[in-house]
């Protein structure tokens, strides 16, 4: 099960290494109670999650951009649940909670366990959809920044996984081979398939165990990486 010739690992952050949905439901507590924004918060967020993760799709695929993302995804979530909000709120809301999302920083189980496993042994690097003051705030605010020897984000390269242009910007900037190197991340379309497209290994991380037809390598935590590296 061990996949041989690997040197460089490669990880998506959010829904990854760092608890996106865990820090997102802290951060929107934390700013609803700022400005008297009075929701039932586990009502919003079953709404906001599936709605954020199709506006993400949408800025994958430069069909909208970052400001009509951090707005509609919570414009969107307040029509569902019948709250008015006007547009003045959305955008104090949207700013706050770029502001705060930082302030909590809680890791995936065993992150640091799985870190300290494959930094003596391999070159580990971050490939991200997210947006770059954002993510490097997350990666030093959960004391995980000196794992990586490298951070690539799509702002940085202009195009969003699974372009194969980040993929291989990523590669070129370590000067690692797509041969000798592997992704892991937790959407199967940007991580997994953009790195099998360029020639990588890829593990995907199905933690929320979705059942899935395809034959790729997965794992549901990740201490199931000691499994294949």
């Amino acid at each position: 099960m061990k996949i041989k010739g690997i040197k460089d690992v490669f990880f998506d952050l959010d829904h990854t290494l760092w608890d996106f949905d865990k820090n997102s439901a802290l951060t929107f507590n934390k700013i609803f109670k700022m400005h008297d924004v009075a929701v039932d918060l586990n009502e919003f967020l079953s709404h906001y999650e599936p709605i954020n993760l199709d506006y993400w799709k949408l800025y994958r695929e430069e069909k909208i951009d970052k400001a009509s993302l951090r707005y509609n995804r919570l414009n969107d979530t307040f029509n569902k649940i019948s709250f008015r909000a006007d547009s003045t709120l959305i955008d104090k809301l949207s700013i706050d909670y770029i502001a705060y999302l930082t302030s909590f920083n809680h890791l995936f189980d065993d992150t640091l366990e799985v870190l300290n496993y494959l930094k003596p042994k391999y070159n580990l690097h971050i490939i991200t959809n997210g947006f770059q003051e954002v993510q490097e705030s997350k990666l030093k605010n959960s004391n995980i920044h000196h794992f990586f020897k490298s951070v690539t984000d799509s702002e940085q390269v202009g195009v969003k996984k699974p372009n194969p242009k980040i993929f291989n910007h990523a590669l070129k900037k370590v000067n690692a081979n797509p041969k000798t190197s592997i992704m892991i991340g937790d959407n199967l379309e940007a991580d997994i398939f953009g790195a099998l497209g360029i020639g990588m290994e890829a593990i995907y991380f199905n933690y929320l165990k979705d059942p899935t037809q395809q034959q790729v390598n997965q794992i549901n935590n990740l201490n199931e990486l000691k499994l294949f590296l």
